[in-house]
Parts: C-alpha cells; sequence; structure tokens
C-alpha cells in the first residue's frame, strides 16, 4: 500500500515538473524573441523611424506581457536571468524612445519589471543615449546634443546612490561604473567639439573682419 501510494505521489511531482520544464522552455523562446524585437525597435529609434519603432515596441510589450502571465505561479522562472535579461532589453528599448522622443518615461509596473530590472535597463538605456550625442556632434548640432548628455548625467547620479548587494540589485553596480565611464568620454567628446566650434566662429569673425578691412576705400593722399 505505501508503495502505491509513493509511487502516485512521485508520479504527480514528474507531472509538475513536466509541466515546470515546458513552461520554462517556452519562456526561454519567447524571451530571446523579445530580446530581438527590443533590438529591432532601437534600430529604428537611432534610424528615427518612430512610426516603426512604436509598432514594434507595442508588439514587444504584448510578447511580454505573454511571456510574464504565466509565470505568476511560477517565481522561480520568473526571477530567471533569461527572463530577467529579455524585460531589462524592454525597459531600455522604451525608456531610449522617450527620451528620444520627450514622452514621460513608463513605470517599472508598466513594463512587468522588478525595481532591479528596470534600473539596470535604465542604465543601458543612458549608454544606449550616446549614439545621439555622436550622431548629433556629426552634423553640427552641438546644442541639440547636451539634452542628452544631461539625461545621462542624471541616470548616473541617481544610480550611484543605490548602494545594495549585487544580490539585490542583479549586478546593477558594474554597470553604473560602465555608465560612468561612457559619461566622462561623452562629455569629453562634447566639450572638445564645442570648443573647436568656438574657435571655428571665432576664426571666421577674425577673417571676415579683415577681409572687410581690405575691402574699405584708401583715402586719397594729397
Amino acid at each position: 500500500m505505501h508503495q502505491t501510494m509513493l509511487t502516485a505521489q512521485v508520479e504527480a511531482i514528474r507531472l509538475e515538473f513536466t509541466q515546470i520544464n515546458d513552461l520554462r522552455d517556452e519562456t526561454l523562446r519567447m524571451s530571446r524573441a523579445l530580446i530581438r524585437s527590443c533590438a529591432n525597435a532601437i534600430r529604428s529609434i537611432h534610424r528615427h523611424e518612430w512610426a516603426e519603432a512604436e509598432i514594434m515596441l507595442a508588439e514587444a510589450h504584448a510578447d511580454a506581457e505573454n511571456m510574464v502571465a504565466p509565470l505568476a505561479e511560477h517565481p522561480m522562472l520568473y526571477h530567471a536571468g533569461y527572463t530577467q535579461d529579455a524585460l531589462k532589453e524592454l525597459v531600455e528599448a522604451h525608456v531610449l524612445f522617450a527620451v528620444a522622443r520627450s514622452t514621460p518615461l513608463p513605470s517599472p509596473q508598466a513594463l512587468f519589471v522588478t525595481g532591479a530590472t528596470y534600473l539596470r535597463g535604465l542604465s543601458e538605456a543612458a549608454t544606449e543615449t550616446r549614439r545621439f550625442v555622436l550622431d548629433l556632434m556629426r552634423r553640427g548640432r552641438i546644442e541639440d546634443a547636451e539634452p542628452y548628455l544631461d539625461f545621462m548625467d542624471e541616470v548616473y547620479s541617481l544610480l550611484v546612490t543605490i548602494d545594495f548587494p549585487d544580490s539585490i540589485t542583479d549586478g546593477l553596480r558594474r554597470q553604473t561604473d560602465v555608465l560612468r565611464g561612457v559619461v566622462e568620454r561623452t562629455r569629453g567628446d562634447l566639450t572638445l567639439t564645442l570648443r573647436q566650434e568656438q574657435m571655428r566662429q571665432a576664426l571666421e569673425r577674425f577673417e571676415n573682419a579683415l577681409a572687410s578691412q581690405n575691402t574699405e576705400p584708401k583715402a586719397n593722399i594729397i
């Protein structure tokens, strides 16, 4: 009798494990698809293809919701690295779009993420913002690049105050250190370009003044 009961209990556990394993495989597949969708959205954002980016972000958001919903009763799968990494990409894409279009930033709740994952996505979005700065610098739109640097600096200033163990922040400190280096390089690049532009304008004014003097009619000598 005990053997029969034990067999039934083990088989019930085996069935449970099978269902969890199937859900894990499906979550892993969906997480990979979500990362690809977010990467495509970020590419559209950098190309200023706003309509396309909005469509991709909406699809990624729906995919994330479909991935997370079945995990409500399986927190170990929700907190798994592959799940949170995919959601981190979702945060990065949505934050980057919000910064580029000057729209409100999404909340962690709206993106189905933990606080740690939200902060990691925010850090990567700030790092990715450097591309906007460099693109604007190449076009000579230096003043337009400054708000992006301000955003990067603000994110870093906030993240550096999050002083908790990595077991809580999921490695945020390392990403914050990376962001610091990116902010410093970006500030240096922008400052150098700004000084070069100021020098170019000063030389241009000097050349124009010199040319104006050379074209003035000379007084007749009696």
